[in-house]
């Protein structure tokens, strides 16, 4: 799975990923036999993109069911002085699951996970306080159809 911004992996890595994807607490033992390959190899290629493909292992929470019943993405244009203020401000805010940078009229995109919507709406009057917020949109997250899915089926990777 080494690899450097030429080349691509090869079928064996790509199920390796699939398989991490799908259940990262897999027992290295059971993914070798899907795989084919030595449970010392695949150990060595998963330590080695520790913190370069594979940048975090985590979970795949149900907010709702921890007492969090609003979520939504934000969508927010900044004055340009404060930009590098609110990025710093989101990226450490409890509130924020994910912040992205993003094109088309505004700046950050904000996944934010709420207990209530007066929750949501009191954050978003805090960074129009706080901050030159020159446009803002939210979308609510009503049911998750899909998530963190894509490379996780080994099945179904390219070129089988």
């Amino acid at each position: 799975m080494n690899m450097d911004n030429n080349q691509k992996l090869n079928q064996k890595d790509l199920k390796i990923i699939a398989h991490l994807r799908n259940d990262a607490r897999m027992p290295l033992t059971k993914m070798s036999k899907k795989v084919q390959i030595p449970v010392s190899t695949i150990f060595d290629r998963l330590k080695a993109n520790e913190n370069k493909l594979i940048i975090k292992h985590t979970s795949l929470l149900d907010f709702s069911r921890l007492g969090y019943h609003t979520r939504a993405n934000i969508a927010v244009k900044v004055n340009k002085e404060h930009k590098e203020e609110l990025k710093n401000y989101l990226v450490t805010h409890q509130n924020t699951n994910s912040v992205y940078k993003i094109n088309n009229g505004f700046d950050f995109m904000i996944e934010g996970i709420f207990t209530h919507i007066k929750d949501m709406e009191e954050f978003i009057d805090e960074l129009e306080n706080k901050f030159n917020i020159e446009d803002k949109k939210f979308f609510f997250i009503i049911e998750d159809l899909k998530k963190e899915a894509f490379m996780s089926n080994p099945d179904m990777l390219w070129g089988n």
